[in-house]
């Protein structure tokens, strides 16, 4: 049985790597916070004090970290991809640039490893019922031996393409359209509220007719909330769309209604709310249109 090293035992991550320990995989897993890892180690595998610990002899590296900039860091400035097994392979699982993976995939092979782009997509629900959706790029052979390991944590595995950047590239299409329709969505059921019209009669009628999106349903319920649980926070969105922005500039693509849908995002972050649940992308339209946000 392989063993796993994972590091990031965030909000999605501590499922995940629930969900491999629970596939019987023997994991050693990371984050900065030692409670976090103390609760991981109590429930379901083994804690480490660092990455280099928890990827120290690892035949599979697992990051779920927060973005490219953190997965170098702990690859090569912390020296965690020397630890590893000769032959192991590291599945980077974290939303990236395309062409920051492709980077970080050449150094990887440089030393000896296998590599796999493979971001997901599910949020906290899928994570937690081991149902993500996960995009992974890299050479059939790598991929097919480490199908088992990425079938335990979620149900929709598709092999995208052979080169690293691939997966990253499914992403971004995906985080194109998740953050447009939420923004789209939010100025729907602020367009309501502005004239008056009950925003949850309007949200009733759109969430079950040609105009509905998962997103829409997902999100729509929360924008009626002061103050929602957050389930996936603004500032990610405002580093998803970022990310989309940028991938659209190196392809020499315009991307104009995600940028726009950016900067509605970015306004919210820039108020000082940017851990606010993503529903609340609507403030933005309270606030251009002069109400309470």
């Amino acid at each position: 049985m392989k063993k796993i090293g994972f590091v990031g035992l965030g909000a999605m991550g501590m499922p995940m790597a629930k969900h491999l320990a629970a596939s019987q995989f023997p994991v050693t897993a990371y984050d900065i916070r030692p409670a976090v890892v103390e609760a991981f180690a109590a429930e379901a595998g083994k804690g480490a004090k660092s990455a280099a610990e928890a990827f120290a002899g690892a035949d599979v590296a697992i990051l779920m970290v927060v973005n490219a900039d953190q997965a170098r860091q702990i690859l090569f400035a912390d020296k965690a991809l020397a630890g590893m097994a000769a032959d192991g392979t590291v599945i980077l699982m974290a939303t990236c640039a395309p062409r920051a993976v492709e980077e970080i995939a050449a150094e990887v092979v440089a030393a000896g490893r296998r590599f796999i782009d493979a971001p997901v997509s599910g949020g906290i629900g899928g994570a937690t019922a081991g149902t993500l959706t996960i995009m992974a790029a890299a050479n059939r052979a790598t991929f097919e031996a480490a199908k088992p390991v990425l079938a335990a944590m979620g149900d929709k595995v598709f092999h995208v393409g052979e080169k690293p950047g691939q997966g990253a590239t499914a992403k971004t299409i995906n985080q194109l359209l998740c953050g447009v329709h939420i923004a789209v969505a939010a100025e729907a059921l602020s367009l309501a509220e502005k004239v008056g019209f009950d925003p949850k009669v309007a949200f009733d009628i759109v969430s079950g007719s040609a105009a509905s999106s998962w997103m829409l349903r997902d999100r729509g319920p929360r924008m009626m909330q002061a103050d929602p649980e957050v389930k996936s926070a603004v500032d990610i969105f405002v580093k998803d769309l970022g990310i989309v922005l940028e991938a659209g500039h190196d392809a020499g693509t315009a991307l104009p209604i995600a940028a726009v849908a950016h900067q509605l995002f970015l306004a919210v972050s820039g108020r000082g709310e940017g851990k606010t649940d993503d529903s609340q992308v609507i403030r933005a339209y309270r606030s251009l249109q002069g109400r309470k946000a």
